[in-house]
C-alpha cells in the first residue's frame, strides 16, 4: 500500500510500504477514507523536531473497518470509525480519569505498540489499529461524503479546541481571546461559542482565517502582537483582559501573549504543542492570580459529546479544510500548510 514517510526536514515522500496485518487479537485493520496534515506535523517538517531516520507520519484519519482480531467486540467490519490521534484502551485508570492520552497501555501512530505490533502512520491507505475497542469511535451509518471533513476534525483539532476551552473554564458570558489562527485555534473559537462565551477575540493577521473566525463566532479580530496585542485585548474587555485565553500555538511568544492578555484571576487553557521554549513566569502569574491548565487533548473522550453537533451542522469544524489533495501529493500538502497557503489539508487515499 501507499503511505507517507518523512525522511528529513522538508523531505516528505509517498512510498510503497507493507500492508498492515492483524497481530495481537485486539487490533483492527481500517481502510482510510480521509486523513490530514496536522500543524504539529510541521515541527519535524521544518526540522524543529529532528528526523533521525525515515519513518511513517500522520495521526488523524477516518475510515471503514475491514478486519478485526478475535478479541475485538465493539468494532465490526463495515463500521465507519474515527481514530483519535493516539491509541488507548479506554479501561485503564488514566482513561477512566478522563486522560486517555496517558493510557497505561496506549501509544502513538507510526510506531510499535506495547504488544509488539506496528501502529501504521495515519497518512496511508490502510492502518493497523491497536486496542481497537478503546481507540476507535464508531459513527452510526450511513455516512455521507459531505460529512467526512467534519468527522475528521474529531480525530484531533475540534476535540483539541474543545479541550482548550474546557481547560480554561469557558462558560456563559465569558470574554475569551484565542491565540493562534490555525485549525486548532479556529476550532477553539467554535468551542468557546458553543460553551456560551459572548465576547470572542481572534488574534489573527490572515484575512481568510479572520473571515472564517468570524463565521465561527469571533466577535472581534486583533492583528497586533506583543504589548500592542495585549493592549488591544484589554481595550475590548473593560481594560482588564480576557476572562479566558486559549493558547493554540505552542511557542514562547504565544504563551507570553496568552498570559499577559488574561485578566487578573483569569485562566489560560493551553493546547499548543510546546516548541520554541514556552516558559511560565510564575511570579507574574502569582501576582495576578492567573492560572494555566491544559495539555495534550484527550480527544477520544470528547467524540461522543461533539459528534451530534457536527453531524447536525450545529457546528461546522470541517470548514477548516481549505485544500483537498490525493495522498500521492502529500508533499504539496505539507508545503501548502508550511507556507500558510492552506489552513489544513485533507488527504484522500486512492483506496478510499
Amino acid at each position: 500500500m501507499l503511505a507517507t514517510v518523512i525522511h528529513a526536514a522538508r523531505d516528505i515522500r509517498v512510498e510503497t510500504v507493507p500492508d498492515p496485518v492483524l497481530s495481537t487479537g485486539a487490533d483492527a485493520i481500517v481502510r482510510v477514507v480521509a486523513a490530514c496534515v496536522c500543524g504539529s506535523d510541521l515541527w519535524p517538517y521544518r526540522g524543529v523536531t529532528p528526523t533521525n531516520e525515515p519513518h511513517r507520519i500522520g495521526h488523524e484519519f477516518v475510515g471503514v473497518v475491514e478486519e478485526v482480531g478475535a478479541e475485538v467486540h465493539d468494532v465490526e467490519p463495515g463500521h465507519f470509525v474515527i481514530a483519535p490521534f493516539y491509541v488507548c484502551d479506554g479501561t485503564c485508570a488514566n482513561c477512566r480519569n478522563g486522560v486517555s492520552t496517558s493510557c497505561l497501555n496506549g501509544g502513538w501512530w507510526g510506531s510499535d505498540d506495547r504488544f509488539g505490533g506496528f501502529a501504521d502512520g495515519g497518512q496511508g491507505e490502510r492502518v493497523r489499529v491497536p486496542l481497537a475497542d478503546g481507540t476507535l469511535a464508531v459513527v452510526p451509518g450511513p455516512v455521507t461524503d459531505a460529512e467526512i471533513p467534519g468527522l475528521l476534525t474529531l480525530s484531533d483539532v475540534m476535540g483539541t479546541g474543545h479541550h482548550a476551552a474546557l481547560s480554561a473554564g469557558v462558560g456563559p458570558g465569558d470574554a475569551v481571546a484565542v491565540v493562534g489562527d490555525g485549525a486548532v485555534g479556529l476550532c477553539a473559537i467554535i468551542a468557546a461559542k458553543r460553551l456560551g462565551a459572548t465576547t470572542i477575540i481572534a488574534m489573527s493577521r490572515h484575512p481568510q482565517r479572520q473571515a472564517l473566525a468570524r463565521d465561527f463566532g469571533a466577535t472581534h479580530i486583533v492583528e497586533e502582537r506583543g504589548d500592542a496585542g495585549v493592549e488591544a485585548v484589554r481595550a475590548l474587555t473593560g481594560g482588564i483582559g480576557a476572562d479566558r485565553v486559549l493558547e493554540c500555538v505552542g511557542t514562547k511568544e504565544s504563551m507570553d501573549q496568552a498570559l499577559r492578555s488574561t485578566r487578573p484571576g483569569g485562566m489560560v487553557g493551553y493546547v499548543g504543542v510546546p516548541n520554541g521554549g514556552p516558559e511560565l513566569p510564575v511570579r507574574q502569574m502569582f501576582n495576578r492570580n492567573v492560572g494555566v491548565n491544559g495539555g495534550v487533548a484527550p480527544v477520544r473522550g470528547y467524540i461522543e459529546e461533539l459528534l451530534p453537533d457536527v453531524r447536525s451542522g450545529k457546528i461546522q469544524p470541517g470548514r477548516v479544510f481549505d485544500l483537498e489533495l490525493p495522498l500521492q501529493e502529500a508533499a504539496e500538502a505539507y508545503a501548502a500548510m508550511d507556507e500558510r497557503r492552506a489552513t489544513k489539508v485533507l488527504l484522500r487515499p486512492s483506496a478510499g
